[in-house]
C-alpha cells in the first residue's frame, strides 16, 4: 500500500511562531522537504500580513522554489485579494479554508460558513477555469473550542458544497485534536458515501495523543492521503490549547513498519525538521525526534 503525505509545516506550522523566519530559511527547509521526497508541500499563505505577519514572505519563497519540477506546492488563500496576490507569485495550486463550526469560522476568518463561500465565489471559478488546482480544508470537523462536539453532518454540508465548486481534495481537520479512532470511522464512512477515497484527506492534531491511532483508522477506512507537519510544528491561533500537527517523523516510523510506503525518506526527513529546529531555536515536539537527538 501506497499513501500520499501532504506536508504542512512551511504553512501550518511556522505561522504559528512567534517570530518569522527570513524567507530564504524558508525556501531552504522546503528544499530539504523536496529532497527528502515530498511531491506535495503547502509553502506559504497570502494572507493579511498585519495579522499573520510569518506568512507575509511567501511570495518571495515561492520565487526561490522556481525551477523545481513534479512537486506540488500549496499555497492558502482566503478571498480574491489573496488569489490575486497567489497567482502574481506563479503558483499552480491552492488552498481555501472554511469550518464546520460556525464560531470558528468567524473568529479565524470574521465571516460566517455562508460568506467564506462567497469568497470563494469570487475566485474558484477562475483558478478552475486556469486549471490551477484547490484543495479545501475544512477545520473543526470533530470538536470546536468555542462550541463543543460538532455534529457530523455539519460537516457533511460543508464538504458537498467545497465538492460542487470542483475542489480537487478536501482535507478533514480535527483543529483541537479532539477525534478519537471510532469517530474517524463513522465520519469517514459518512464522506465517502459522496465523494472518492483519493480525494478525501485526513489532518489531525495531536492535542491527545490520538493522532497516529486515529490516522490508523484512516488507513483501514481506505483513505490514503495525510496531512503531517515536520517536527510536529503547528497549532492554531484560535485554537486554544491545540497542540501542533502530527509529526512527519512519527507518522513515517509509524507507517514504515506497517509496510505502507511514502516515497520519503525518513532520515532526510529528519535533517529537514532538525534545520528548520535550530532556525526556531526551540525544541519540536515530534517523538521520533526527541528519541534519537
Amino acid at each position: 500500500m501506497r499513501v500520499k503525505i501532504v506536508e504542512v509545516a512551511p504553512r501550518d506550522g511556522l505561522q504559528n511562531e512567534k517570530e518569522s523566519l527570513d524567507f530564504k530559511d524558508k525556501a531552504h527547509f522546503i528544499k530539504l522537504l523536496v529532497e527528502a521526497g515530498h511531491k506535495d508541500i503547502e509553502v506559504g499563505a497570502f494572507v493579511n500580513p498585519e495579522k499573520i505577519p510569518q506568512m507575509a514572505s511567501s511570495g518571495q519563497v515561492i520565487g526561490e522554489l522556481q525551477g523545481i519540477k513534479r512537486v506540488n506546492f500549496w499555497a492558502l488563500v482566503p478571498n480574491l485579494k489573496g488569489y490575486e496576490s497567489a497567482t502574481k507569485s506563479r503558483v499552480s495550486q491552492i488552498a481555501i479554508f472554511t469550518a464546520a463550526s460556525e464560531t470558528f469560522n468567524q473568529k479565524n476568518i470574521n465571516t460566517s460558513i455562508n460568506g467564506s463561500f462567497e469568497r470563494f465565489k469570487e475566485f474558484v471559478p477562475h483558478a478552475k477555469k486556469n486549471k490551477i488546482k484547490i484543495r479545501g480544508y475544512v477545520s473543526t470537523c470533530f470538536g470546536c473550542p468555542y462550541e463543543g462536539k460538532v455534529n457530523p453532518k455539519a460537516v457533511l454540508k460543508v464538504t458537498e458544497r467545497l465538492l460542487d465548486m470542483g475542489v480537487h481534495e478536501i482535507s478533514i481537520g480535527d483543529t483541537i485534536g479532539v477525534a478519537t479512532p471510532y469517530q474517524v470511522r463513522d465520519l469517514t464512512k459518512m464522506l465517502l458515501k459522496i465523494m472518492g477515497p483519493k480525494k478525501l484527506a485526513l489532518h489531525f492534531h495531536d492535542t491527545r495523543g490520538t493522532a497516529l491511532a486515529n490516522i490508523v483508522m484512516g488507513l483501514e477506512s481506505g483513505l490514503s492521503i495525510f496531512d503531517s507537519s515536520s517536527g510536529g510544528l503547528g497549532g492554531c491561533p484560535y485554537a486554544p490549547g491545540a497542540a501542533g500537527n502530527v509529526s512527519t517523523e512519527d507518522l513515517l516510523y509509524m507507517l514504515q513498519g506497517m509496510g505502507v510506503r511514502t516515497g520519503i525518506d525518513l532520515n532526510k526527513q529528519v535533517a529537514a525538521s532538525l534545520f528548520i529546529q535550530e532556525k526556531l531555536g526551540h525544541e519540536l515536539s515530534s517523538r521520533y525526534l526527541k528519541s534519537k537527538y
